[in-house]
């Protein structure tokens, strides 16, 4: 245990360096979050005192509105504003090997050489909501390592995925015109969870109209006074044409967060859903140990034969975990 403590702790030091075992320490950092394993705890351990509380922009939206090439463009104007960042691209799971089926990181080649950027594809393992659940460790991982911005592309499974305002500071829900998004986005409850919109592929016909579908449906939304107003921008990611408008949006939604106080309490309620997922977690593989366990056939037989009700068998097994 001691050994692999050191160890943990070697990694750690050099992931959060910068020598030149830097971007390797860190993805092997993110394969022990990712296979849970043993080491975690450690790992996590080790992390706190390093993280500084990175920015996270979540990306979403249909496939096919260009979230990848987005993404690329977001990291090429991020760094020409001198930021360090780090990218989380959640693949949909490969049946055979159980990893990221498309790889993203093959359509952000361009920033492979690049030692302030750190590009990772994860699995989403039958994970529902368009992200992995290994993600929040990952982020703290990124964080510790030294990115102040961290981008976290989603599956791409349309309405369902809305998990990601729970993860992300700002949410940038990306549209594109000729795919009903804007319908889309009235059904889905995306205008509650977007704090930025972005019409990609601005050079087709029907973007000007996409946006303003989109912004008639969030004047119809309460907004408190002194609330943030998201912002509706058009941009083609494949030349670059607005993105520097999307980044100079990030910023300002970034300052929002911090003055109003909102970017305190998101983090608070993310920190919160993160102990709830490892605690029920915890719990559900102490389960699974029970399959066999002579007191559950016991408080079964129990229930069958009119002895006690199943709440109070329940209550009887939780209480001997």
């Amino acid at each position: 245990m001691a050994r692999r403590t050191d160890d943990v702790d070697e990694l750690v030091e050099t992931a959060c360096g910068d020598g030149p075992g830097k971007p390797r320490a860190v993805a092997r950092l993110i394969s022990l979050v990712e296979d849970d394993s043993p080491a975690l705890r450690d790992v996590a351990r080790a992390l706190v005192p390093r993280t500084t509380g990175a920015h996270v922009v979540g990306l979403t939206g249909s496939p096919g509105v260009g979230k990848s090439t987005s993404t690329s463009a977001l990291v090429t104007a991020l760094r020409a504003a001198d930021h360090t960042v780090g990218v989380l691209a959640v693949d949909p799971t490969s049946p055979f090997s159980g990893g990221a089926l498309l790889g993203d990181r093959v359509r952000m080649t361009e920033h492979a050489t690049d030692p302030r950027v750190f590009i990772r594809s994860m699995a989403s393992r039958g994970h529902l909501g368009g992200l992995s659940a290994a993600a929040p460790q990952a982020l703290r991982v990124l964080d510790a390592a030294g990115c102040d911005v961290v981008l976290v592309e989603t599956v791409g499974v349309g309405q369902s995925e809305v998990e990601i305002a729970g993860l992300a500071d700002t949410t940038l829900v990306l549209l594109a015109p000729g795919m009903g998004d804007g319908i889309q986005a009235a059904k889905a409850g995306i205008l509650e969870i977007g704090d930025l919109f972005v019409v990609n592929k601005a050079d087709r016909d029907g973007a000007a109209t996409t946006r303003r579908e989109v912004r008639a449906m969030l004047s119809m939304t309460d907004r408190v006074d002194g609330a943030w107003k998201p912002p509706i921008t058009l941009t083609v990611a494949t030349t670059g044409q607005g993105v520097d408008e999307v980044v100079q949006h990030i910023e300002e939604h970034r300052a929002h967060l911090e003055s109003s106080g909102q970017g305190e309490r998101r983090r608070v309620a993310r920190a919160r859903r993160e102990i709830e997922a490892i605690a029920l977690g915890e719990v559900s593989r102490r389960f699974d140990h029970l399959s066999g366990d002579h007191r559950l056939d016991g408080l079964a037989a129990d229930v069958v034969g009119g002895r006690q009700d199943p709440f109070s068998a329940a209550d009887s097994l939780i209480a001997g975990l």
